[in-house]
């Protein structure tokens, strides 16, 4: 059954409005594949929305976006990736490309910057906001660890020295 024009409109609206939120966009094909691995791409538990819209009404929802740029990329069967992370979206459709070769990525978008299928795999080599975090966390602590360690070894000192002569008396 064809959709209705106000489904049209509500459609474009609603995927207008999530691409505002989002940072990146990853475009792919995925002609072959199927419905369980299709599931599979959606329920990916990265918090990466994963859409197969009609080309058109999503030709429509860039417009007005930073997005527009990757408008062209919409041919035949395609699907769209898509999330306020940056690297989320190139790490999830790279790691399903390699486990479904039926998903072939395309481009996509970081903002108003176009990417190809190579900036996409370099895209999702680069470390997610998580791991960043993770990773100057421990930068930061390790120095206050070290002068804790520094500053507790003179006190230290001071009471096996004391200890040595309490028992040597």
């Amino acid at each position: 059954m064809p959709m209705t024009r106000a489904q049209k409109e509500s459609s474009v609206a609603e995927l207008h409005e999530a691409l505002g939120g989002a940072a990146t966009v990853i475009v792919a094909q995925y002609a072959g594949s199927t419905v369980a691995q299709m599931t599979a791409l959606r329920r990916n538990g990265e918090g990466v929305m994963v859409k197969v819209p009609k080309n058109t009404l999503v030709r429509r929802a860039l417009e007005g976006t930073e997005f527009e740029g990757v408008a062209s990329l919409f041919k035949g069967p395609t699907v769209m990736m898509f999330s306020d992370d940056v690297v989320a979206p190139a790490k999830v459709a790279q790691k399903f490309a390699k486990e479904n070769e039926r998903l072939v990525i395309v481009g996509g978008a970081m903002g108003a910057t176009v990417l190809d299928a190579k900036g996409v795999e370099a895209l999702a080599k680069m470390p997610s906001l998580d791991e960043l975090r993770g990773t100057l966390i421990g930068l930061i602590q390790a120095p206050a660890t070290k002068v804790a360690g520094v500053l507790q070894a003179p006190a230290a000192q001071l009471a096996r020295v004391c200890g040595a002569y309490g028992a040597k008396e």
